[in-house]
């Protein structure tokens, strides 16, 4: 943040504020931001609304506006690349081993089931850095 202060630059710095005050104000409710994928997904879900913004703005013909939330947006994207996740191959694996444990039991492995047992409270995922929309996808391609 000092960094964007010292630079003057607005749009860092309203991201970064931003982000601040609703992970602050998370913190406050039954349900903070704990991992790095929450965070993940809120700025993802910031980007979208500014993208819905953005699109807006320039039905408005405001193209100040339209060009403040692009700058803004690729901010949340340049940060949202930065987040460490898992690749595909180590979620492939974990799955793999999962299925496999539920044949051994004679259980088909259906998809709920097997999302449950990865991304679910005490699933193999949980609390790693697993983006539960990338883990159905790959387990969909596996159970095909």
């Amino acid at each position: 943040m000092k960094n964007a202060m010292k630079a003057r630059d607005t749009n860092r710095l309203n991201v970064l504020r931003s982000l601040i005050a609703e992970t602050a104000a998370a913190a406050k409710t039954a349900s903070p931001y704990k991992t790095d994928i929450q965070l993940l997904s809120l700025l993802r879900k910031r980007a979208a609304a500014g993208r819905e913004a953005a699109k807006e703005f320039g039905a408005a013909k405001r193209e100040d506006l339209k060009n403040n939330e692009a700058a803004q947006i690729s901010v949340l994207e340049e940060y949202a690349s930065e987040v460490q996740t898992m690749s595909n191959d180590e979620i492939k694996a974990v799955a793999q081993d999962l299925i496999e444990e539920f044949k051994k039991l004679g259980k088909p492995p259906k998809l709920g089931t097997v999302l449950k047992g990865l991304v679910g409270a005490g699933g193999k995922l949980d609390g790693k850095a697993a983006e539960p929309s990338t883990v159905k996808k790959v387990v969909e391609r596996m159970l095909e």
